[in-house]
């Protein structure tokens, strides 16, 4: 939980310090993207190896080891004096987060009984959570009364008592030693990774024919096609694919990428709602995301029992009815729509996101061995990323199409720009217009996101099991 709680706060707080970093360290748009597509590129890259390592050489080192990096890669972002030293640190937290991310879900199968997981997936997604909230309103105060460096030192106590807490607490898993290293995989899994990872991140800016994009993208699936072909021939391979012929898993890890990309997606447009159309600062934007992680949590809290009592087929279905029915409510936003309208939606939309992420991630943890449960969370948190970075390039790009194509050219690059120009001209119409066409990209977005949402009801009804399963013991081969 402890570790869960620092990867959160680096993924939450950075945004808030990118205005004075592009002060103090000189940055340019391009140098300020890197700071956060770096650490997405090195986390979904790294992931399914990380969960490789874990195996080979024990969870427990890893865990310390992952740890370790953090800590200090979070100094040295914290007293980077240059922007190149700055996207290096973050380049080794975003390996940090990997090695860390799939050791502490496979943890979970090893050391916790089917009808423990529930409420252990509940237990870890809700530590994370708490970084949303906590993050950015600890971070707005930093930022107040220090310097931007700061944001990072926060993860220091907390990786402090984490390396604490696992050093006397946790058990170390048995390596499996012997084995050949698939350095072929790992090599092909992170350039397919790094590759796609790195073209979605640029489709918000470039579009989808520029070659910027198409490139890496076409590259990327190149690698994951050989990936796939080398891992069927090697002897020892880095992801035993034949974990994707178990349905279980499939529709885990299916069901948990749907999720994500509505949840990016939506975290993307709803803070430039909050400033743009309602007025508020970066503060005024955490707290008016505190409904959502309410209702997360307490679907969370919920999503265990109601698995237990009603089965997971029931209880992700219910949750992606909740998804649905409030994106397509809050599409029915409009320029002067009140703050009653959007806690609404956001509320039934966090609780549907708590009801079906424990319960995909159960799904597909559940059918994991021991033996291969650090590879298959690898798996699933690398899929999930990427799902996360299609629904951030893809709604992203919805909202931007709609919006240029309704405001005359000097409000194009953003709704920001638009209200600067509209404001510098005294011009109420044409602030009016680019209030408009923002909304209505904002409710082409949250449609979408239902569209979505449904797809996800859809799969969860056809693919997931109608009872708990409580004969299935976490030492069950995948079949």
């Amino acid at each position: 939980m402890l570790a869960s709680l620092a990867v959160g706060f680096d993924a939450t707080i950075l945004n808030l310090a990118l205005p004075t970093m592009a002060d103090d360290l000189d940055a340019g748009n391009a140098q300020l993207q890197w700071f956060v597509a770096v650490y997405t590129l090195v986390l979904a890259a790294g992931m399914i190896p990380a969960g490789m390592i874990g195996d080979r050489l024990g969870r427990k080192k890893v865990m310390l080891a992952a740890l370790a990096i953090f800590g200090i890669s979070s100094l040295a972002a914290a007293y980077a004096s240059s922007t190149g030293l700055f996207i290096a640190a973050r380049a080794v937290l975003g390996l940090g987060a990997a090695l860390m991310m799939p050791t502490m879900l496979a943890l979970i199968p090893t050391m916790f009984t089917p009808e423990e997981r529930p409420k252990a997936i509940g237990t870890l997604a809700g530590s994370s959570l708490l970084a949303f909230p906590i993050g950015p309103l600890l971070g707005g105060w930093l930022l107040n009364h220090f310097w931007w460096g700061s944001v990072f030192l926060i993860n220091i106590p907390v990786v402090v008592l984490a390396v604490l807490a696992v050093a006397a607490w946790m058990p170390e898993s048995e390596p499996q030693r012997g084995k050949r290293i698939d350095l072929g995989g790992l090599l092909l899994s992170s350039a397919a990774m790094t590759a796609l990872t790195y073209g979605l991140i640029e489709i918000g800016e470039r579009g989808w024919t520029d070659g910027a994009v198409l490139g890496p993208i076409l590259g990327g699936a190149a690698a994951l096609a050989l990936f796939i072909v080398w891992e069927r021939r090697f002897s020892e391979p880095l992801v035993e694919l034949s974990l994707f012929s178990n349905a279980r898993f499939t529709a885990g890890t299916a069901l948990a990428t749907v999720v994500n990309f509505t949840l990016f997606g939506v975290l993307f447009v709803m803070p430039q709602y909050f400033q743009a159309i309602m007025g508020a600062d970066a503060m005024g934007s955490s707290l008016r995301l505190l409904p959502l992680i309410g209702g997360m949590l307490v679907g969370m809290v919920v999503a265990g029992r109601l698995g237990t009592a009603i089965g997971p087929k029931l209880t992700a279905a219910l949750g992606f009815v909740l998804l649905a029915g409030s994106l397509f409510f809050g599409a029915t936003t409009g320029v002067s729509s009140g703050a009653a309208l959007m806690v609404g939606w956001t509320i039934t939309y966090g609780v549907g996101l708590g009801l079906t992420l424990p319960t995909a991630m159960n799904a597909a943890l559940g059918a994991l061995s021991p033996a291969s449960a650090g590879v298959g969370a690898g798996v699933t948190q690398s899929v999930r990323t990427l799902g996360g970075s299609f629904g951030a390039a893809i709604l992203g790009s919805v909202l931007s199409s709609a919006y240029r194509d309704a405001v005359p050219p000097q409000a194009r690059e953003s709704v920001f720009a638009g209200l600067a120009a509209a404001r510098s001209e005294h011009s109420a119409a044409l602030e009016a217009t680019v209030r408009s066409a923002f909304v209505h990209g904002l409710n082409l977005v949250l449609v979408t996101s239902g569209a979505l949402a449904v797809l996800g009801l859809l799969l969860a009804v056809a693919w997931l099991p109608s009872t708990a399963d409580r004969t299935q013991q976490a030492t069950s081969t995948p079949s």
